[in-house]
C-alpha cells in the first residue's frame, strides 16, 4: 500500500508542476495576471447513500483536516482558471444500531441483503488526492477588499480508506434492535467488541468524478492576496465496486479554507 501511494504521489506531483509551468508560461507570454498559492482548512465530509439501502444510509458529516495548492490564471479582467492539487479527505461516521458486514463466528452466514444488526460505532476515512479545475469570477478585482465565485469539476485518486469501529454490542435480527438473537430459548447471543481498523481500499473505485463550487473573500496586498474560501463539492462517482452485495454511496463534502496566492508576474 506504501509503495502505490507513493507511486501516485509522484506522478500527481509530476503532473501538477508540467501543469504549473504551462499556465504560468501561457499567462506570461500573453501578459496575464498569473497567482500560485497555498491553503488549508477544515472540512465535512460525508457519504451520500440511499435511504432503502441498509449498508449506506443514515451516514453523518465527519470532522476532518484539507490543505492543498493551486496556480490561478487570468483569462479575461475579471475571470480566470484555477487549477489545485490537494488532499482532500472524505467519508463518514454512523453510530448507532446498524449492519454487520463482517462474518460473525458462531452465526450461520445470512441470504444476500440480510444482516445482523448491532449497536456500534463506525467510521469510514477515504484519503484522495484531488485535481479541481474551476473557473473563477472576482469582483473589486483591483481593490483592498474582493470578492469571488467559483465552480467546476474534479477528478480524485483514491489513496487509502479504512473504517474504523468501536463499542460492544449484543446482535439482533431487526435494525430497531427489538428482535435479539438468541442462542437458547431464553439466553440472547452475548456481547461481541466491534474495537477494529479495517483496510476496505480495494473495495472501492479508485478514482471519484465530481461538480464543485462556491466563493471567497481576498484581500489585497501589492501583487499578492490573503482569502478566504468557502467550498462544496459532490461526487457524481459510486464508490463501491460490488454495489450489489455492498450498496453505492457518492462523496459530499463541504470545506472552509484559509489561503495565500503569491503574483508571480
Amino acid at each position: 500500500m506504501k509503495t502505490i501511494y507513493s507511486g501516485w504521489m509522484r506522478v500527481l506531483s509530476v503532473v501538477f508542476l508540467i501543469v504549473v509551468s504551462s499556465l504560468m508560461a501561457f499567462g506570461q507570454s500573453n501578459e496575464r495576471e498569473v497567482h500560485v498559492g497555498v491553503k488549508a482548512g477544515i472540512s465535512l465530509p460525508n457519504l451520500v447513500g440511499s435511504s432503502d439501502q441498509e449498508i449506506t444510509k443514515n451516514y453523518k458529516s465527519r470532522l476532518a483536516a484539507s490543505f492543498g495548492a493551486f496556480v490561478d490564471v487570468q483569462l479575461h479582467k475579471n475571470t480566470s482558471l484555477q487549477i489545485e492539487v490537494d488532499y482532500a479527505p472524505q467519508g463518514g461516521k454512523r453510530n448507532g444500531i446498524q449492519p454487520v458486514t463482517q462474518p460473525i463466528p458462531g452465526l450461520p452466514v445470512l441470504p444476500a441483503g440480510n444482516y445482523y444488526f448491532a449497536n456500534f460505532n463506525n467510521t469510514a476515512k477515504l484519503d484522495y488526492i484531488e485535481l479541481p479545475v474551476m473557473l473563477k469570477y472576482r469582483v473589486r478585482r483591483d481593490k483592498p477588499v474582493g470578492a469571488y465565485l467559483n465552480g467546476g469539476t474534479y477528478v480524485g485518486f483514491l489513496m487509502k480508506a479504512t473504517t474504523v469501529t468501536s463499542g460492544s454490542s449484543s446482535l439482533f435480527l431487526d435494525n430497531r434492535g427489538s428482535i435479539p438473537v438468541m442462542v437458547g430459548p431464553s439466553t440472547p447471543f452475548p456481547a461481541i467488541p466491534f474495537d477494529a481498523k479495517t483496510d476496505v481500499t480495494d473495495s472501492l473505485n479508485r478514482v471519484n468524478f465530481g461538480i464543485t463550487g462556491g466563493g471567497g473573500i481576498t484581500f489585497k496586498h501589492k501583487d499578492n492576496y490573503f482569502f478566504i474560501d468557502g467550498r462544496a463539492s459532490y461526487g457524481l462517482t459510486t464508490l463501491q465496486k460490488d454495489t450489489l452485495n455492498d450498496g453505492k454511496s457518492r462523496t459530499g463534502n463541504l470545506v472552509m479554507s484559509f489561503g495565500y496566492a503569491f503574483g508571480v508576474k
